[in-house]
């Protein structure tokens, strides 16, 4: 059975019932349930030709990092979960974030949703898609 389970959230509106399912898995296992959000690193250095472009102020800076820790919260509130490991991280990609605080809190299954997109694209890019190849455990995409 799982032990370990995390909710990769991004305050859109369907992440409550996709935090709900992963809630509810975690009660059912006697799982501890932690929720993450990933804030992606948006500084890109840019090589010549590029110039005469405006520099890009450090993101994301302390207090969107603290929006997404009380939206987070919130969340956690919603949820009615009171135990819950609150994780905002930054990465390069969100992708990145998640399958990185899988490996270094030894997570059995991460719970993320799924807009089920086809064709191309799925093709451009998916986080649900991309968790599922790179994670090192299990993943249940929640269909939203």
């Amino acid at each position: 059975m799982y032990q370990q389970i995390l909710f990769a959230a991004d305050f859109s509106e369907d992440a409550l019932r996709v935090g709900e399912r992963a809630r509810d898995i975690a009660r059912k296992c006697g799982a501890k349930l932690s929720l993450i959000h990933v804030v992606e690193d948006v500084n890109i250095s840019l090589g010549g030709g590029y110039e005469l472009l405006p520099v890009l102020p450090d993101l994301p800076d302390e207090a969107l990092l603290q929006e997404s820790r009380n939206a987070l919260g919130n969340l956690a509130q919603r949820l009615d979960i009171t135990d819950a490991g609150l994780w905002v991280v930054n990465a390069l990609s969100t992708k990145e974030g998640i399958i990185g605080a899988a490996k270094d809190h030894h997570i059995d299954l991460i719970v993320v949703g799924s807009h089920g997109r086809h064709g191309l694209a799925l093709l451009l890019g998916s986080t649900a898609n991309a968790v599922l190849h790179g994670a090192p455990c299990d993943v249940l995409a929640v269909r939203i």
